[in-house]
């Protein structure tokens, strides 16, 4: 029934009490479509949803419309407390309070018999099936516990220091405790040696001294970095031995046959991929089409290894899987989420080995389109294992013994193929940030050789195109059966991200004029304005952190960096859970066969999972990125002292962030040090701003720093500001891109107008640091 104004036209109430009954799943047509308006009322109608997404009333994911604090059904959330009536409170884990205000509250409902595993307690993380409350409740959710993610730590983690006397030190891992030891007595050591990773039980954790802890377990020796990604390990409960259930189904799998299968052996995949890859789950092949009807076109194979024919629904194999979430990679290790019998092994398209894989067959038009694809289950056989440098050295005309026979049949084809879609990926004018990433090399010791930003080649490009392609073909396939899945989602900017990053590039004098639907083209000419510029990086940096996080959902609602309107990840199901999935529904779609996604699997199940995942592939981002900060940290302990320089990568109110140039260590200049003056925080411009002298220190700004201090175990470091900060005379307008331009290079568009820093002796510095000289022994 339609419910109409006085005046023909919907309140303001009733279009947001239709949104709040179908929460994600509606949009502007559909609130016509339920509001009889017609053609003509559209643009009153797109004015009053723009009015109530200004007040923060409702919000935008994707096309769809929800009220704004609008949890979705399924949440991941964190026990904080309990009420006066003892009923557990919780909020949710992921949740923006600039962008969307305090965290809303949820009572748990404890049913009388409870499931096993979902017996929680404060400080415990869990997975809540949630609904709307009433107002007379007091919380504006209630949920029910479906699944304990995360139990409670009452303990520390941390490294024992054996003292001469007994007992000994515990030094926490923890970067926001680093300097706050815990005095272990010597009743209480458990057998610790000097450098083993322990957790501690907290004794006494007030009065005078330090707090008192009893070592509970020994995790492992840290003797040498080799061990170091331990450390990340444990602090983040990633698992790292498999069941021996999971571990015996992974010993029991054989080789594929052709059993179910198509015969693709005769066909020269390839696998292209990093030279120390352990695993090689993708092989490619392309072709010249003989269709006549597509001439300039060409047939793409990508064939993805068969994990689903090992790992099957409701096994011990899947369970670990689903645990793990993914694998995590560690300079020094690889935590697997498969058995090494299954990644390694079964399922590594290795060179001569016939081997099960899921493909798929996509034909490419001249214009760079894809115009149909189709999935097969095969069975194939890779022609050569390549990495990216061998692919594109040959390419370039520096074949070797292995790529000399492949050049003409396999690879040129390749890069024609390539060539095409690399058309259509321009046309389609995805996100294109420069973020260069570094790569950690050890020595045989595990200790940090050097750090390398490994060049970005066609190779590259090739691969990557290539897998967007068969991810894509995978969605759509599934969406046209109509079969639940996981996508992959990247929601668009939030409304007030994109007015900050306008507010941001007007100090740049940079246009950043929206108007009309938010597309990743209106980024990409702001980033295109400043390439080769010297403030590129800074701008580059601001563009991303205005950008949404990607994510797991079984709600489609588009990636907004890739521009496409619907993503699933297909390609690399050994390291990926989420590509296990879609490999099952596509089994089960086509009728191909064992290993099928289970007919209980629904989108409810499905978005259960699709939060699990999106939860351990964070926690696997944030180990390797505090493994690759203590690594660096131990390579600069003995640095102490040094003058390096770097960018200012991150600003707070705490202090500035710096990122070293060479090695992309990061470590925090506390604002305490950055002179006898207050220094006031600048959130539009990105900036510390002195309040008496009007000196700047801003985001991206190129520095020389000291390192006075690093916390090796935390991967802690701080640096002493050695460069003054801008000063901009009272009344001068701020230098446009055009002048900005014409600073020195190397160094930030600011550095110009910045007072060269004096030493004790009183001479100038060169402008040169010392990173040379105490990095290259």
């Amino acid at each position: 029934m339609n419910r109409k104004h006085d005046h023909g036209f919907p309140s303001r109430d009733a279009i947001v009490a239709f949104i709040r009954a179908h929460p994600g799943k509606i949009g502007t047509r559909e609130i016509a479509r339920e509001f009889g308006l017609k053609n003509a009322d559209r643009a009153e109608l797109k004015r009053i949803l723009r009015d109530l997404a200004d007040d923060g009333t409702i919000a935008k994911r994707g096309r769809k419309i929800h009220e704004t604090a609008l949890l979705p059904p399924t949440v991941i959330a964190d026990i904080t407390g309990r009420d006066t009536d003892g009923e557990l409170l919780a909020t949710p884990t992921e949740w923006d309070t600039e962008q969307s205000g305090p965290a809303p509250k949820i009572r748990i409902h404890v049913p009388r018999r409870l499931q096993p595993g979902t017996a929680a307690g404060v400080g415990d993380r869990a997975l809540l099936r949630i609904e709307k409350a009433d107002d007379s409740e007091g919380a504006p959710y209630r949920g029910r516990i479906l699944k304990i993610i995360d139990q409670a730590r009452a303990r520390v983690l941390g490294i024992f220091r054996k003292l001469p006397g007994g007992g000994g030190l515990l030094v926490p891992v923890d970067k926001k405790q680093a300097g706050r030891e815990l005095n272990i007595a010597p009743a209480d050591t458990s057998g610790a040696e000097d450098g083993d990773l322990v957790s501690v039980d907290l004794v006494r954790s007030r009065g005078y001294g330090l707090a008192a802890g009893k070592v509970k377990e020994r995790l492992g020796s840290l003797s040498s970095e080799k061990a170091i990604s331990l450390i990340a390990i444990h602090a983040h409960d990633i698992p790292q031995a498999f069941s021996p259930s999971a571990v015996r189904e992974a010993e029991a799998g054989e080789p594929a046959t052709l059993k179910g299968r198509e015969d693709w052996r005769d066909l020269p995949l390839v696998t292209i991929d990093p030279p120390d890859a352990k695993d090689h789950d993708d092989a490619v092949h392309a072709a010249p089409d003989p269709d006549p009807n597509n001439k300039g076109g060409y047939i793409v194979h990508v064939a993805i290894a068969d994990v689903a024919f090992y790992v099957r629904p409701g096994s011990a194999l899947d369970r670990d899987a689903l645990t793990r979430g993914n694998s995590v990679y560690f300079p020094d290790r690889v935590v697997p989420m498969l058995p090494e019998r299954i990644s390694n092994n079964l399922c590594s398209l290795v060179p001569g080995e016939p081997r099960g894989a899921l493909a798929v067959r996509l034909v490419i038009g001249a214009d760079g389109r894809k115009s149909s694809h189709s999935f097969h289950r095969v069975l194939m056989r890779s022609a050569a294992k390549l990495h990216y440098a061998q692919a594109q050295a040959a390419i370039d005309g520096r074949p070797d013994d292995t790529t000399g026979p492949l050049l003409e049949p396999i690879l040129k084809p390749l890069y024609a193929a390539y060539a095409l879609v690399k058309l259509a990926r321009d046309e389609r004018d995805p996100l294109d940030l420069d973020l260069p990433e570094r790569k950690i090399l050890l020595k045989s010791d595990g200790t940090v050789d050097r750090v390398i930003v490994p060049e970005r080649l066609d190779a590259h490009r090739l691969i990557e195109e290539f897998m967007i392609l068969a991810n894509v073909a995978a969605a759509e396939m599934l969406e046209k059966k109509g079969l639940p899945l996981i996508y992959r989602v990247h929601d668009e900017p939030t409304q007030e991200k994109v007015y900050n990053l306008q507010e941001f590039l007007k100090t740049l004098d940079l246009p950043f004029a929206k108007s009309g639907a938010l597309r990743p083209a209106l980024f990409n000419r702001v980033l295109g304005q400043v390439r080769g510029e010297d403030y590129e990086p800074l701008v580059n940096e601001v563009v991303l952190r205005s950008q949404a996080q990607a994510e797991y959902s079984a709600e489609n609602y588009g990636h907004f960096g890739l521009n496409l309107r619907r993503y699933a990840h297909f390609t690399s199901p050994i390291r990926r859970y989420a590509d296990l999935i879609v490999h099952r529904a596509l089994i089960r779609a086509l009728g191909l066969g064992e290993g099928a996604l289970p007919e209980s699997e629904t989108l409810e199940t499905l978005s259960e999972v699709a939060a699990q995942i999106s939860l351990t592939e964070r926690r696997a981002m944030k180990a390797e990125r505090e493994t690759a900060d203590r690594l660096i940290a131990h390579f600069l302990a003995d640095r102490i002292g040094a003058t390096f320089q770097g960018r200012i990568s991150g600003v707070t109110r705490a202090g500035l962030f710096v990122k070293l140039s060479d090695t992309g260590a990061d470590g925090l200049i506390p604002i305490r040090t950055l002179g006898t003056e207050y220094f006031n925080y600048d959130e539009t411009r990105h900036a510390l701003v002195g309040s008496r002298s009007g000196a700047m220190h801003r985001l991206g700004d190129v520095v020389d720093v000291r390192l006075v201090e690093a916390a090796p175990v935390a991967g802690a470091l701080r640096f002493e500001l050695l460069s003054e900060g801008q000063v901009i005379p009272r009344g001068r307008k701020r230098e446009g891109s055009k002048a900005l331009s014409k600073s020195r290079p190397g160094r930030s568009p600011r550095e110009k107008v910045r007072k060269t820093h004096k030493g004790k002796s009183g001479k100038a510095k060169s402008g040169k640091s010392k990173k040379g000289k105490s990095w290259k022994r």
